[in-house]
């Protein structure tokens, strides 16, 4: 059986006697490798390779840098297929998904070949007399991102791509449920010119994360998980005196007012509530129609679209969304569908007991929809990340927009209607990170920044854009003077007393 081990200071790195875990075939269901579970030692040996390499990483010329971006860009595209492939054996998702996976990742990495332009300081010739004063951004040296499962291309090159053209080196903690991708793109960094030692891959449970946590030479932290976990990560990191940026779960709201075209809203609602079988905390969970007649129109086109839904291996190019991740998280779905109906939503469409010929023992979950779901349920007020979709209704503008404003996750939301007006008073209103207005999954492009609000997010920078370069430098403020003829000028400088 294949092993997967550390990728560190630029080669593999086997560890001897150390803890496995499994790395399932969500579409079969079986055991396809172990990967290695680093402890503290192993990690030791990351950094201390991560931070001999980082100094000399730094001082090359941003051009340089941005040069080693581009061909790591270009060896991406080269190898999509291959990366697609590997991405879809281990989380189960379809290859279309799995190469958007990769291509929202892609186009972080795009923009960091500008890094010579985005880490510009700031100048302002005569600031007092005889004075400059200037600012240079510089990095933090050693930093790591801890990566969830759903996307294991694009979260990894989100906060690798950036910290990386930074100057900084990096150490990515991935999932160990689907570890070969991070690692595989560890190898094309390499093979595009970044220094061995610039981008390592360490895998690990618990251990190794508070590990990371607690390490004097890691600097930052990047994460991404659910909510509760971010917010001890969040937390202990703090305390630690790091950097941190912790993105956590979602509950997403797709708002129908009565006007929306209603064949456009349902083709969108499938897509970003079923899609990738509803594995991304940018899905669209829950969907708040206004009036009775909307929803019930809107029931009755989502139930037709959901029998045109196909689920299938992840190989299976005709198919619209593959298995879940794992056993366990199958079942865990599954108990939040129990839960609704135990909470007196009305169970629609039933996804439980798909079984897909020939693949029996896949985690395969066929698509739910759940009406009359009240804000008070439980089901409603968790992320329940799998392939189900709630309708929770409203009377009225005011109500819909309530229920996304006043839930504890505020990552994203989107409204569909033809009214300009109430579309701009709901996106200056909602209480939510990240809006779209007829954008059913308002994810922003590269050159813009990705983070919720409340409980979607922990720490005050978000995921690349701007803020990713803000969050892997630190500023340095210089200010100057020179006087000329060895003449004393008649000025005194000492804060807070002037002459």
């Amino acid at each position: 059986m294949r092993t997967i081990t550390h990728f560190i200071a630029g080669a593999d790195a086997p560890q001897s006697l150390a803890r496995t875990a499994d790395v399932y075939n969500p579409s079969t269901g079986q055991i396809q490798a172990q990967v290695q579970l680093a402890d503290p030692a192993h990690l030791d040996r990351a950094v201390s390779d991560a931070k001999a390499a980082q100094v000399e990483w730094a001082a090359q010329n941003p051009q340089r840098r941005a040069r080693v971006m581009f061909r790591f860009k270009e060896l991406i595209e080269r190898h999509m297929d291959e990366l697609a492939e590997l991405l879809s054996l281990e989380h189960g998702k379809v290859i279309a998904d799995s190469k958007g996976d990769i291509q929202r990742g892609l186009e972080v990495v795009e923009f960091t070949c500008g890094i010579p332009h985005l880490i510009k300081g700031e100048y302002t010739e005569g600031a007092g007399p005889g004075i400059d004063v200037y600012s240079t951004r510089q990095p933090l040296g050693v930093v790591a991102g801890i990566t969830p499962f759903n996307f294991p291309a694009m979260i990894p090159l989100w906060m690798c791509a950036p910290a990386i053209a930074c100057g900084n080196a990096f150490i990515l903690k991935p999932s160990e449920r689907d570890p070969s991708v991070p690692v595989r793109l560890a190898q094309l960094a390499l093979e595009a010119g970044l220094p061995a030692g610039i981008l390592n891959v360490v895998h690990g449970d618990k251990e190794i994360v508070d590990a990371i946590l607690d390490h004097k030479d890691i600097k930052a932290v990047s994460f991404v998980g659910s909510s509760d976990i971010a917010q001890y990560v969040y937390g202990r990191g703090a305390a630690n005196g790091k950097r941190m940026q912790c993105m956590g779960g979602a509950k997403n709201h797709g708002i129908i007012l009565p006007d929306a075209d209603l064949d456009q809203a349902v083709a969108d609602i499938i897509g970003a509530a079923y899609g990738s079988a509803g594995e991304r905390c940018m899905a669209l969970p829950v969907v708040t129609p206004v009036g009775t007649a909307t929803a019930e129109a809107l029931r009755a086109k989502l139930m037709t679209a959901i029998e045109g839904l196909r689920v299938g291996v992840s190989t299976d190019p005709d198919a619209h969304y593959g298995p879940v991740v794992g056993a366990a998280h199958k079942a865990k779905v599954e108990s939040y569908i129990q839960m609704a109906v135990d909470e007196g939503a009305e169970l629609v469409v039933d996804g439980r007991g798909f079984s897909l010929q020939g693949y029996e023992e896949g985690f395969f979950l066929a698509p739910t929809l759940i009406d009359h779901v009240k804000p008070h349920m439980q089901s409603y007020q968790d992320e329940i990340f799998g392939p189900v979709l709630q309708i929770l209704r409203a009377e009225t503008f005011e109500e819909a927009l309530r229920y996304p404003s006043e839930h504890q996750y505020g990552n994203g939301v989107a409204i569909f209607t033809r009214n300009g007006d109430a579309a701009r008073k709901f996106a200056s209103q909602v209480e939510v990170g990240m809006v779209g207005i007829n954008v059913p999954i308002p994810v922003p492009v590269a050159y813009h920044s990705f983070g919720g609000w409340k409980r979607s997010g922990f720490g005050d920078l978000d995921q690349y854009g701007m803020d990713g370069v803000r969050f892997y430098t630190r500023t340095k403020k210089i200010t100057q003077r020179w006087p000329t003829g060895g003449a004393v000028i008649d000025q005194s400088f000492v804060i807070p007393t002037m002459k």
